[in-house]
């Protein structure tokens, strides 16, 4: 079994850190090179929205891999990827606040109510902010582990809030293939822990059970 030392371990957040990265440093060298395309704002909201997803689902993805691997040490990099998928969530806000209405609050909270693709968008978006915010150590202790918990654990609503908003993003132009498959891969880490959760309980309760004399 794979035990990163200090080290080692320090050496592979920070790979984490890079590569998570490259998308963002992607869309700028692209801006800069004009090679956004066509429509430019279409594809930095598109790219930061897929991002946004990849790591939401990476960062679900963190708990089944360590249960099947046995490596512990993947839950030090969870926080990390959560971290960027809120990254990634608000440069995809601010594309929309600041191209589409040019930081008109007004406007973009009239399109929110208008359109159920993005109102459903934005709950997520704001349903991030604090698990973002409760992101650090203090926060931790000042919450207590057991609400910390409990706060965090919503990630299993913003999860399926952002297939939905992908979903009815795509359903204008036809186009599911890639709603189907992100919605595939977040049902089954989902399921995953449904099942784990249900075997615990019944483990449980085989241990509290009185025995026959």
């Amino acid at each position: 079994m794979f035990n990163p030392s200090a080290r080692q371990l320090a050496a592979i957040k920070t790979a984490v850190f890079i590569v998570a990265l490259l998308p963002f440093a992607r869309l700028v060298l692209f801006a800069v090179i004009g090679q956004l395309g066509a429509n430019p704002i279409e594809f930095i909201t598109s790219n930061t929205g897929d991002w946004t997803l990849y790591f939401l689902c990476i960062t679900l993805a963190v708990t089944p891999l360590r249960r099947l691997s046995g490596w512990n040490w993947l839950l030090k990099l969870r926080r990390m990827l959560g971290l960027f998928a809120f990254f990634y969530v608000v440069l995809h806000f601010t594309t929309f606040l600041w191209f589409d209405h040019f930081f008109d609050i007004d406007a973009m909270l009239k399109d929110v109510v208008k359109r159920p693709f993005i109102t459903v968008g934005f709950a997520a978006f704001l349903l991030l902010i604090p698990l973002a915010a409760t992101s650090t150590n203090a926060m931790v202790r000042r919450l207590g582990g057991r609400r910390w918990q409990t706060l965090h654990r919503t990630i299993y609503l913003i999860a399926p809030l952002g297939i939905l908003h992908f979903w009815w993003m795509k359903a204008g132009k036809n186009d599911f293939e890639q709603p189907i498959l992100f919605g595939t891969v977040v049902a089954v880490l989902l399921l995953l822990r449904v099942y784990w959760s249900i075997a615990q309980a019944r483990t449980q309760k085989r241990q509290v059970s009185p025995r026959p004399n």
